[in-house]
């Protein structure tokens, strides 16, 4: 996908709206599933410290030890699950504790002054045995139900380890099903967008069949929505045809309209031997130059403005070739061709004949004995068009200078007149390229004469057509 593509920015909105919204989801499930298992654990743990208050009270003057609390970890030694029941007051009573604390003790929250809770119970996270974190409630209550009976502590602690472990796991599922989630939301998004604008993709293809003359106009199946942009390009396109055949039509006519009066005024003129009919036959002469120039530019604008045109650029280079060759054959010229197969000109086959063949017989004109034509394909540097067909034709004469070079190609301009010619040659090459929105330039050719550069509108290779 390109930055500035349509497809880009559908899929990177849905991929940004992907990325922002899992992690602040999988944030939340994680803090509200943490809590709950952190409440589940303290709840427990509450549970726990009622059953040893409530097997601890009695009636006596000291505390039983509580036997049925529900929890066997309670008897194995230093399993992070204790409870222990203590005096607060000095010469009250022993300590009991848990199985599992085997000698040691618990610190009681209320000799650390834990604040009470709203339900009576005091907390404390604090290392215990084998420096393992635990977990403390306390509740702090009297034997006998007598207001002055001794005060005693009533502990349990739990591992911290578990809900810890539990969360870590819960955690670590949460965050790979919300990737994997993630990744496949991405991967759904892009095969979305890819299938929802592949019809624009078969309305590019057609236009380039249109373009490059393998189709009159679009034919492909597409959906409802675009169905409409196909038919008002057909209309367009076939708009064009009728443009064009009709602006044909319009200049011969205007030719035929033009031609036989003129002819008419110049056999008067001619009959006559005087000053007067000469001035007129000039004149006519002139008009009827004038006349043919642009009713051939209008012709060739009216090609140039043609959808679909195209021309394979290998044939016409050879056979200009072989022709030029035998024109000049008392000069000895050597033409050398150098052009790939199945170059094509997105225009005229009688542009491009006109083109190649005055840069050919002007090079052949002024070399001593060699020419060379070279034909490429490359990217073109502007988006109006995907590749520019280069013609380069050097020769090995005496060049010209920067000046002299800046005058060629004006209507008419000849620098030796020992030449033959019109001087017309290259300046129709001018004419043909500027219609083409192509460019016409002048170098020094690796020859020792002059290289002569024109780059017009291309086609790609019939070979990378098939390939694509």
């Amino acid at each position: 996908m390109k930055l500035n593509s349509l497809a880009f920015r559908l899929f990177a909105t849905a991929a940004l709206w992907t990325v922002v919204v899992l992690p602040i989801a999988g944030l939340i499930i994680f803090s509200l599933i943490r809590n709950h298992i952190l409440n589940g654990f303290d709840g427990q743990l509450k549970t726990y410290v009622w059953v040893v208050q409530a097997e601890s009270l009695g009636d006596g003057a000291t505390p039983a030890r509580p036997t049925n609390i529900g929890e066997p970890l309670f008897g194995v030694t230093n399993s992070g699950w204790y409870w222990q029941v203590k005096p607060l007051g000095k010469g009250v009573g022993a300590t009991l504790v848990s199985d599992s604390l085997a000698t040691s003790t618990l610190s009681s929250p209320y000799e650390h002054s834990a604040v009470r809770d709203g339900g009576g119970f005091r907390w404390l996270d604090i290392r215990g045995p084998l420096n393992q974190p635990l977990r403390i409630v306390e509740r702090v209550g009297r034997l006998g139900g007598d207001d002055d009976g001794p005060l005693y502590s009533f502990i349990v602690a739990g591992p911290l380890d578990w809900p810890g472990t539990t969360i870590s796991n819960f955690g670590l599922v949460l965050a790979v099903s919300l990737a994997v989630a993630g990744l496949g939301l991405l991967a759904a998004t892009y095969l979305q967008v890819r299938f929802g604008l592949a019809p624009l993709r078969k309305v590019e293809q057609g236009l380039g069949d249109v373009r490059s003359g393998k189709a009159e106009q679009l034919e492909s199946e597409l959906p409802a929505e675009i169905e409409p942009l196909q038919i008002e390009l057909n209309q367009l396109i076939a708009a064009n045809q009728e443009i064009i055949e009709r602006a044909r039509t319009q200049v011969g006519n205007l030719a035929h309209a033009l031609k036989t009066p003129l002819a008419v005024i110049v056999n008067e003129a001619e009959a006559r031997e005087t000053t007067f009919s000469r001035k007129v036959t000039e004149q006519a002469e002139l008009m009827r130059n004038q006349v043919t120039l642009y009713l051939d530019r209008a012709r060739m604008v009216a090609r140039v403005g043609t959808i679909g045109r195209v021309t394979d650029v290998r044939p016409v280079a050879e056979a200009l070739q072989r022709t030029l060759e035998r024109i000049h054959r008392a000069k000895g010229v050597d033409i050398t061709l150098v052009c790939p197969e199945n170059v094509r000109f997105q225009g005229e086959q009688q542009d491009l004949e006109e083109m190649i063949g005055n840069l050919l017989d002007n090079a052949s004109k002024w070399c001593e004995h060699r020419v060379r034509l070279k034909i490429s394909v490359a990217q073109a540097a502007l988006p109006s068009t995907s590749h520019v067909l280069r013609l380069e034709v050097d020769d090995d004469g005496p060049g010209l200078s920067k000046s002299e070079r800046s005058k060629i190609g004006r209507r008419g301009v000849r620098l030796d007149e020992t030449k033959p010619g019109s001087g017309l040659g290259l300046s129709i090459v001018g004419d043909l390229v500027s219609s083409y929105r192509g460019t016409f330039t002048l170098e020094v050719s690796d020859l020792g004469g002059l290289r002569a550069i024109v780059e017009l509108p291309a086609t790609q290779h019939r070979a990378d057509e098939k390939q694509a």
